[in-house]
């Protein structure tokens, strides 16, 4: 999500029809051109066309001046579930096919990311509504080449057409997510689509990547959409998916040893190394700033020189699994922000609930009396739980520990009675 292109941090682009790139999933991108035409050869928010589109010949593979295929869009209607599901797996089929996953995430955040919490009425106040997908808001500066996006999701719009935009968006972000080796979301869905252009955002709503003072520009825009330093920290961790190209962004190398050889066009500057997958490497890359070939943005820096951000983010170098769960509730609650749900309580299409997690074993669990064991009494008895397939995060699935301790107190009795 950027603002300026002075700050457009991640521009990106999908590659021709033989192969699809993953893009950028940063928080920034240039201005587009100010062509009213809204043609595949004319749109200045598209840095690199794919083929694939351009030879298309389906009447709704454009953009009409109303918006991307705005003929097939549903009018303030819930989504189905079971379209919802479906989606979900050809959303999966593209990830593998194209390497996707930084410009859907991209396109999921930059569409909730207008949301203004200071405005009470929809679609006023911004936020996941499907607004996107018209001209005048993907022409904003920060939105630069995300047609590509559209473009790869609208056969799947197409396909289902019982699913919103605003839905499809969210779904696709929270996908590339997961696909990526991220955590399960917490996601729902039902979001109402937006009707016309005129009820999009003014553009400037969304963060800028270097902006003159970085804290504050974010807190600013964040702290806007009801986000805490944590949830910005959190959020901030995804830049571990994508890369820059300075050609399109301003941001980043032409090419380092991790970009080179695609997957994909080949070429732009990483945050990470293994820019397709999803961990906690974002927050240990910037903090240690000893590899030259990945790129580290005047937003990404600030994560550590600043105080209250560094508490964050020092931790989530540390853990990946608190990192994790952070990221989740964070982009669960950027997904419905300023949303409209039909029905109000959401639609959820995850199978089941879901399992608490194991109690963890502790030894000192199983003291009796007042007497505390050992620590080598619990390591022993924690041995002894190892030994017939128990671990500290399994639980045994009979009460194998139960018996061990009968035997042992059996065997006691019976020494001290021979003893005797």
């Amino acid at each position: 999500m950027a603002t300026s292109a002075a700050a457009a941090a991640s521009s990106r682009l999908l590659p021709s029809a033989a192969r699809a790139t993953a893009t950028t999933l940063s928080l920034s991108s240039r201005s587009s051109s100010s062509s009213r035409s809204f043609s595949l050869k004319g749109l200045g928010s598209s840095p690199l066309v794919s083929g694939l589109f351009l030879n298309q010949k389906r009447s709704l593979a454009y953009v009409s001046s109303r918006g991307f295929s705005a003929a097939s869009a549903p009018k303030c209607a819930a989504s189905d579930t079971e379209q919802l599901k479906s989606a979900r797996e050809d959303i999966k089929q593209l990830l593998k096919n194209t390497f996707c996953h930084p410009i859907l995430v991209r396109l999921g955040w930059h569409d909730a990311g207008t949301y203004n919490k200071n405005i009470e009425e929809w679609p006023q106040r911004g936020g996941a509504n499907g607004s996107l997908r018209f001209e005048i808001e993907l022409k904003h500066g920060a939105n630069a080449g995300l047609v590509n996006a559209l473009k790869l999701l609208q056969p799947i719009k197409d396909k289902y057409s019982g699913v919103t935009y605003a839905d499809l968006f969210q779904l696709a972000s929270a996908t590339a997510i997961e696909e990526a080796g991220g955590p399960k979301l917490p996601m729902k869905y039902g979001r109402v689509d937006v009707s016309g252009p005129e009820q999009c955002p003014e553009e400037g709503r969304l963060p800028s990547a270097g902006p003159p003072s970085p804290a504050d520009h974010l807190r600013e825009v964040f702290y806007r959409m009801g986000l805490n330093d944590e949830e910005i920290v959190a959020l901030s961790g995804a830049h571990t998916l994508g890369r820059s190209r300075p050609d399109r962004s301003g941001w980043g190398k032409p090419e380092t040893k991790y970009t080179k050889d695609g997957p994909g066009a080949p070429g732009g500057e990483s945050w990470t190394v293994q820019w397709l997958k999803f961990d906690n490497s974002y927050f240990k890359d910037i903090k240690e700033r000893k590899d030259e070939d990945l790129l580290v943005l005047p937003t990404d820096a600030v994560l550590f020189d600043d105080p209250s951000f560094r508490v964050y983010a020092e931790k989530y170098a540390e853990d990946q699994e608190a990192f994790f769960k952070d990221y989740a509730e964070a982009h669960a609650k950027l997904s419905n922000l300023g949303a409209k749900f039909d029905p109000p309580e959401g639609i959820v299409i995850d199978d089941g609930a879901a399992k608490p997690a194991p109690e963890k074993f502790v030894a000192a669990k199983y003291s009796s009396g007042k007497r505390e064991l050992s620590d080598g009494m619990k390591q022993k008895i924690r041995a002894e739980y190892e030994a017939i397939g128990g671990s500290p995060d399994k639980p045994l699935q009979s009460n194998y520990f139960l018996n061990i301790m009968i035997v042992i107190a059996v065997l006691a009795f019976l020494t001290w009675l021979f003893g005797n």
